[in-house]
C-alpha cells in the first residue's frame, strides 16, 4: 500500500517538497537584502513589533536580528501553512477520495486489513514531513546558516505537517466527502492561526493562549535564538493522538460512509435546478461562500494595519521602495500589497473550482448530464460563468471590507472606495488565470496545476520584484503584473481591456477545446 501511494504521488508529492524548498531559497535571498544596513535591520525590527509581526509569530529575538532569523520567525508562519496543506491533501487523497471513488472497495476485497490504507497514507505524509524537514534544514545550512538551527526550523515546519496529518486521519471518519473533510482540517488550521494570533497580540513573546495551537508549538523552538527541541513533543503527542482517534473511528463506520450521515435530499429537485448554470452554481457555492468571508476577514484585519505601517520612524528605504518609493504614499503602497495578495488568494479559488469540473467529468457525474441535451459548451461554460461572476462578487465584497478597515485606521472614509476599485482592478487578471485554467481543461486536463506556477510567480513578484530587481521580461508575462498596485498606482483602463479580451479568448479556446476530446473518467 505504502508503494501504491508513492507510485500514485510520484510528481504531486516531489513537486510539494521542490516548491517549498525552492520558495525557501527565494525568501532567504529576499531577507539577506532586507538587512545590509543597520537602517534596514532597524526597520525590519520595528515590523515585528506590534499587531503587524503578530500576525507572522512571536518577536524572539528581534532586539538582534539577523536574516536566518527573519526567515524563521516571519516567513515561518508560510512554511507551516505549506506543510500542513500538503499533508491535509495526501491524506485526504488517499483515505476518503478512494472511498468516494469505489477504489477502497476494490482493494479491502484482496487481502488487505482495514487499517492499511490510513496506515500507509500516514506513513508516507511523516515520511514526506521528515524529507521536508531535511531539505529546509539542507537550504539553510547552504545559505551559511546555523545547520542545527536549520534542521530544528525544519523540523518545526515538518512537526505542523505531522499534526495536520493526524487532524485529517480523523476528519475524513467524520464525513463522506473529501472535500468536507479538507474543508475541516482547513478550519482547524485557520482556528490554530487565530489562536496564536490573538496570544502573540496579548504578549510580544506568546500569552498562555498561544500554547492552545500546534503552530505556536513551532514557533517555540525559537531557531537562531535559543534553540529547543521539546516544544515539538507537543506536536507529536497530538498527531499521535488524533491518529489514533482516527483509527477508532475508522472501525465504527462502513467503507465509503461518514459518522455523520449524509443529509437525504428533497425527492424532486428545485424549480430553479433545472438549468446548467444554476446547477454549477449550486455545486460551487458553498466554496464562494466561504472564501469570500474568510478572505473579507483577512481584508479587515490587514487594511486596519494601515496606520502602523505609516509610521515612518526608523523606516528602511527598501520599505519605501516596495510601498511605493514615498514616505507619502506609504498607506497605498501597503494597500496595493495587500490587494495583490487578496487577489492571488481569490485566484486560488477559481483555480480550484475549475478542479473540481475536472473531478466531475473524472467521476463519471458528467458523463449521464452530458448525455442528455445539455452542450458541452453550456455545462463547462456555465462554471466559468459562475466562476467569474462569483469572483467578481468576492473582490467587491473584499474590498469593501478592507477600505473599511483602512478607512477606521487611517481615519480616511476616501479609502473604502479607493480600496473596492482596487481589488476590482485585479479582476481581468486572475480572470486571465481562470482563462488559462480553463484552456488547460479543455487540451490537456491532466496539467491544471501549472496553473499554480503562474499564480505563485505573480504572487511572488508582486511583493518581491522591486526589491530583487526581478527582470521585466518575466514581470510582462504575468497577468497580475498589468494591473500595477492600486490604489498606489492609477488604474490602467486599456490594460484592464486587454486582459479581459485575453480571458474571454483563453475560455473560448478551452471550451472549443473541450468539446473536441474525449471525456476522461476513473
Amino acid at each position: 500500500m505504502i508503494r501504491f501511494v508513492l507510485r500514485r504521488d510520484r510528481i504531486k508529492l516531489p513537486a510539494w517538497l521542490l516548491g517549498i524548498s525552492v520558495l525557501l531559497v527565494q525568501l532567504t535571498t529576499a531577507a539577506s537584502g532586507l538587512m545590509e544596513t543597520e537602517q534596514q535591520r532597524e526597520d525590519v525590527r520595528r515590523f515585528m513589533e506590534g499587531a503587524v509581526g503578530a500576525v507572522f509569530g512571536p518577536g524572539y529575538g528581534r532586539d538582534a536580528i539577523s536574516p536566518d532569523l527573519y526567515v524563521a520567525g516571519v516567513y515561518g508562519l508560510v512554511f507551516f501553512v505549506l506543510a500542513a496543506l500538503m499533508s491535509i491533501q495526501l491524506v485526504a487523497r488517499h483515505t476518503r477520495v478512494d472511498e468516494q471513488s469505489g477504489r477502497a472497495e476494490l482493494l479491502r476485497a484482496a487481502v488487505v486489513g482495514r487499517y492499511a490504507q490510513l496506515t500507509a497514507a500516514l506513513t508516507v505524509a511523516a515520511g514526506a514531513n521528515v524529507l521536508l524537514a531535511l531539505m529546509l534544514g539542507g537550504v539553510m545550512a547552504a545559505k551559511g546558516y546555523n545547520g542545527a538551527d536549520g534542521l530544528l526550523f525544519g523540523a518545526s515546519v515538518a512537526a505542523v505537517g505531522l499534526v495536520f496529518a493526524g487532524i485529517t486521519a480523523l476528519t475524513v471518519q467524520v464525513t463522506e466527502y473529501s472535500r468536507a473533510a479538507t474543508g475541516m482540517a482547513g478550519a482547524v488550521l485557520g482556528a490554530a492561526w487565530a489562536v496564536r494570533a490573538a496570544g502573540d497580540m496579548a504578549d510580544d513573546y506568546g500569552s498562555p493562549l498561544s500554547w492552545f495551537s500546534p503552530l505556536a508549538w513551532s514557533n517555540q523552538t525559537r531557531p537562531y535564538v535559543d534553540g529547543r527541541w521539546w516544544p515539538l513533543l507537543l506536536s507529536v503527542a497530538l498527531a499521535a493522538a488524533a491518529a489514533a482517534a482516527g483509527y477508532a473511528l475508522s472501525s465504527r463506520r462502513d467503507v465509503g460512509a461518514g459518522l455523520v450521515a449524509a443529509r437525504a435530499g428533497v425527492p424532486v429537485a428545485a424549480a430553479w435546478l433545472g438549468s446548467p448554470l444554476a446547477a454549477a452554481f449550486r455545486l460551487q457555492r458553498a466554496s464562494l461562500i466561504w472564501w469570500t468571508v474568510a478572505l473579507a476577514i483577512f481584508g479587515f484585519m490587514f487594511g486596519g494595519f494601515a496606520d502602523q505601517i505609516t509610521d515612518t520612524d526608523g523606516i528602511s528605504e527598501d520599505r519605501i521602495e516596495m510601498f511605493g518609493g514615498s514616505v507619502e504614499t506609504l498607506a497605498d503602497g501597503y494597500l496595493g500589497v495587500i490587494t495583490l495578495f487578496t487577489a492571488s488568494l481569490a485566484g486560488i479559488m477559481v483555480v480550484l473550482g475549475v478542479q473540481a469540473v475536472r473531478l466531475e467529468e473524472t467521476k463519471g457525474r458528467a458523463e449521464p448530464l452530458l448525455a442528455t441535451a445539455t452542450s458541452r459548451w453550456a455545462w463547462f461554460g456555465s462554471y466559468l460563468v459562475v466562476l467569474s461572476a462569483g469572483l467578481v462578487g468576492l473582490l467587491l465584497v473584499v474590498g469593501l471590507v478592507a477600505g473599511a478597515g483602512a478607512a477606521v485606521s487611517v481615519g480616511d472614509s476616501a479609502y473604502i472606495w479607493d480600496v473596492t476599485a482596487a481589488h476590482l482592478a485585479h479582476a481581468p487578471g486572475v480572470l486571465v488565470l481562470l482563462g488559462l485554467a480553463a484552456l488547460l481543461f479543455g487540451v490537456l486536463p491532466r496539467v491544471i496545476g501549472a496553473t499554480w506556477v503562474v499564480l505563485g510567480l505573480g504572487v511572488f513578484v508582486g511583493i518581491f520584484g522591486p526589491l530583487m530587481e526581478v527582470p521585466q521580461g518575466l514581470r510582462n508575462v504575468l497577468p497580475t503584473e498589468h494591473t500595477g498596485q492600486p490604489p498606489l498606482d492609477s488604474v490602467s483602463w486599456p490594460a484592464m481591456v486587454i486582459l479581459l479580451v485575453i480571458a474571454a479568448g483563453l475560455m473560448a479556446a478551452g471550451l472549443a477545446a473541450f468539446r473536441r476530446r474525449d471525456l476522461e473518467t476513473k
